[in-house]
């Protein structure tokens, strides 16, 4: 029995895993789950009250809703992991492993139920994984995946959770909400306990083969289409500035921009933290026509068809398309040892 979890009645004996992956991440615990304590009732405030304490180039994951946007900060997120929400009637899990850098968002729903996701305590890959409070069962946070117990196989439905810029999400969403603070736990928020890990070499807990195509902490964007999952690494995308591209049977473009956004995972506080861009996947096809970008200034692109030009965050500036917004697909921007030990054999755009 894996330490920590000797009074879980979860059904181990359905997994679609070999249990010997997964690995103790909080030890000395008589039962780890929720060591480390999702927030279960965020409080939201507005983009000017949030601007108090946070910087333009922190890092935060945006959420979208038909038209709506919802920004939560890393520096909260990397104390906490989990956020059970709902924004507009979605019951949506905003999740963040720091020792991947991945964070992915859910839709909770399964089988008619809400679930409530926590931190389990266990790690595979180095990667969180999750577990609900109905059927106990764990789930595999990269990937949104049931691995072990009643939900062994279950698919969550994913939605799009780019990492952007505070700043950037305030000038376009300036009716925005922003995860507050008040958590209620009382922590010192904006520091990074993780500091100088991505700068590693050996992911914590990670005792799989690292693949040396790029170096373990190089970032990706890792896109999915369906069943297909595919990377584009920070520093071929940082080079070409923008990927035209086709994922499964969708044209996807890639932009890159904002290079200063910060790393949550370098300094000692993440507002300090090192620069290191954003990368964000989009559908690049708009009212049926598909759309060809080139970078045209900083965090500015515009597509040859209509001559209209796009800001970073999928948004028309001027031009013929002026009010539309691409959309914004499933995406990561998770280690690439992560996305390598979870997408073997997947594709990885190389310029």
């Amino acid at each position: 029995m894996i330490p920590g979890t000797t009074d879980w009645p979860t059904d181990w004996s359905n997994s679609s895993i070999d249990l010997d992956e997964l690995l103790v991440g909080l030890p000395g615990r008589v039962d780890s789950r929720d060591g480390i304590r999702p927030i279960d009732n965020p409080v939201f405030e507005t983009v000017a009250d949030a601007s108090d304490w946070l910087i333009d180039r922190e890092p935060i994951i945006m959420l979208k809703v038909d038209g709506q946007a919802r920004a939560y900060p890393l520096q909260i997120l990397i104390s906490h992991e989990i956020v059970n929400d709902e924004f507009n009637g979605v019951p949506v899990a905003i999740t963040y492993c720091p020792l991947c850098n991945s964070a992915v968002g859910f839709d909770r729903r399964v089988d008619g139920k809400t679930l409530r996701f926590g931190v389990s305590g266990l790690l595979r890959n180095s990667d969180l994984v999750m577990w609900d409070d109905d059927t106990t069962s764990l789930w595999q946070q990269i990937s949104g995946e049931g691995i072990v117990g009643v939900h062994n196989g279950v698919q969550l439905d994913l939605i799009p959770t780019p990492i952007v810029r505070f700043g950037d999400f305030a000038e376009q969403y300036p009716d925005g909400e922003v995860l507050s603070q008040d958590t209620g736990f009382g922590f010192a928020y904006g520091r990074n306990p993780y500091a100088f890990y991505d700068t590693s070499t050996s992911p914590f807990l990670f005792d799989g083969e690292l693949d040396d195509r790029y170096p373990p902490m190089e970032r990706v964007v890792g896109v999915t289409v369906d069943d297909v999952n595919k990377a584009y690494p920070f520093s071929v995308i940082q080079e070409a500035r923008v990927v035209n591209d086709q994922v499964g049977d969708v044209p996807v473009v890639v932009m890159w921009g904002a290079d200063d956004t910060a790393s949550a995972l370098s300094a000692s506080t993440i507002a300090a933290g090192d620069a290191i861009g954003t990368g964000i996947g989009f559908d690049r096809t708009v009212n049926g026509q598909v759309l060809t970008f080139t970078s045209v200034g900083v965090d500015v692109f515009e597509d040859q068809e209509t001559g209209t030009t796009w800001d970073l965050l999928g948004k028309s500036i001027n031009g013929p398309l002026a009010g539309e917004a691409l959309v914004p697909l499933i995406q990561t921007n998770e280690f690439w040892f992560a996305w390598a030990a979870f997408n073997v054999g997947s594709p990885v755009f190389t310029g």
